[in-house]
């Protein structure tokens, strides 16, 4: 028993967490969240709308794991003209049988940040045609850059273009040029309506309550993992792109139908839980999720708590031990 609590900042969570660990944690937590192996209580949100901020408090837990999480995440995203990142937070690990706390994760929001990033690659490759070639990510924020590095790792494929469109085109060029100097194919796109026409994949990261991404601009086969929309009113796609959608699919039904993208379709009556398709039974083989080339997909992703458990326990175990995972990132 682990009498001293365990603190961890940043730079440290950061060098005892590398993609692939995260990834099959990620999964892992996708996967028991469709079976219904975990506990997930209701989100706590708080709104700071005048300073165009909110907060959200999670807690979970995997069934048969030896620690739930508490994870405060907070995203201001006026915060990158002021200096400051538009992400922060930390996660309380705590021990599953005797409810001693194991750990104090001071990441700064990077955790949930990583878990986004990875959750949104997964579920691209589980939905994707198998040909995909051509990403377009709408916002250039940190989540932008997240998505396209996590997809470019996870890909056996290097030939994957990613293209970046923020209502700023400064922004836009400023991400592509950062992935650029990773080694990422990247560049700037001016053009909305036209970059979505050419994209395979759309990957939506922006908090706006407007609307972006048209039905009409998406082609058939385009799949779409909807980021973004993560409390009420937040909507990054046209309704009526999401009611065209041959598959509709999200991490978390609860959520994703009342705080998601696919609030709107569910409050019309369109969506309901027995409608859309967890993310986990396509992962785990449960379900086949896309079966031709011409489907349209959307998966919604709101972010599980069980992710959050699962990469904190990821980084406490890998502390345990003293050595470090192999292709840590920053």
């Amino acid at each position: 028993m682990r009498d001293i609590l365990l603190e961890l900042h940043k730079s440290e969570i950061q060098g005892l967490l590398d993609l692939s660990t995260g990834a099959k944690a990620i999964r892992q937590a996708y996967i028991a969240q469709a079976q219904g192996c975990v506990q997930v209580p209701e989100v706590t949100y708080l709104g700071f709308e005048k300073v165009n901020g909110d907060c959200h408090v999670k807690s979970g837990h995997i069934d048969g794991t030896e620690g739930f999480v508490v994870k405060i995440a907070t995203g201001f995203y006026n915060n990158p003209s002021k200096g400051l990142a538009s992400s922060n937070g930390l996660n309380l690990l705590f021990c599953a049988k005797t409810g001693q706390t194991l750990a104090l994760l001071k990441d700064e929001g990077w955790l949930t940040d990583i878990r986004t990033g990875l959750g949104g690659a997964l579920t691209t490759l589980a939905l994707a045609r198998a040909d995909f070639s051509k990403v377009l990510i709408v916002g250039a924020g940190l989540q932008a850059e997240h998505q396209a590095r996590c997809l470019q790792h996870l890909s056996s494929d290097p030939g994957i273009t990613f293209k970046i469109w923020a209502r700023r085109p400064d922004q836009a060029e400023q991400t592509a040029q950062r992935l650029r100097s990773d080694g990422i194919e990247a560049s700037a796109a001016s053009d909305l309506q036209e970059a979505c026409k050419q994209a395979d994949v759309i990957i939506t990261t922006t908090p706006t309550k407007t609307p972006l991404v048209q039905s009409s601009w998406v082609a058939p086969g385009t799949h779409i993992t909807a980021i973004g929309a993560d409390c009420p009113g937040k909507q990054e796609l046209e309704a009526d792109l999401v009611l065209r959608a041959d598959l509709c699919l999200c991490d978390l039904a609860a959520q994703s139908l009342l705080h998601g993208e696919f609030q709107t379709a569910a409050a019309a009556g369109k969506l309901s839980a027995k409608t859309v398709i967890p993310i986990g039974a396509v992962l785990s083989g449960d379900h086949p999720g896309r079966t031709n080339d011409a489907q349209i997909t959307i998966a919604d992703l709101t972010g599980l708590a069980v992710q959050d458990a699962a990469v904190s326990l990821s980084v406490y175990r890998a502390a345990q031990t003293g050595k470090p995972n192999e292709g840590t990132i920053t």
